[in-house]
């Protein structure tokens, strides 16, 4: 199951568990829209994996399995 990490990896902002702009690798590296795109060209900096939309986990699943509250900052 995703962990659905509440921020970018990058620059620290916060990305809700419904974000549409959430995008990962398949190690579930998280980056928002903005840094996915112009800082990382869809490349995950970590793995050198695509970096794609992050599915969004129903609300009533979030109950049943919430978001993770871990924090992971790397440095790019």
């Amino acid at each position: 199951m995703l962990a659905l990490r509440p921020n970018c990896e990058h620059c620290d902002c916060d990305l809700s568990p419904d974000d549409p702009g959430a995008h990962i690798c398949s190690y579930e590296c998280t980056f928002c829209a903005s840094c996915a795109k112009t800082v990382f060209m869809h490349i995950c900096p970590n793995c050198g994996g695509e970096l794609v939309r992050r599915p969004i986990r129903p609300s009533d699943c979030l109950t049943r399995d919430p978001a993770s509250a871990e924090r992971i900052l790397a440095k790019h």
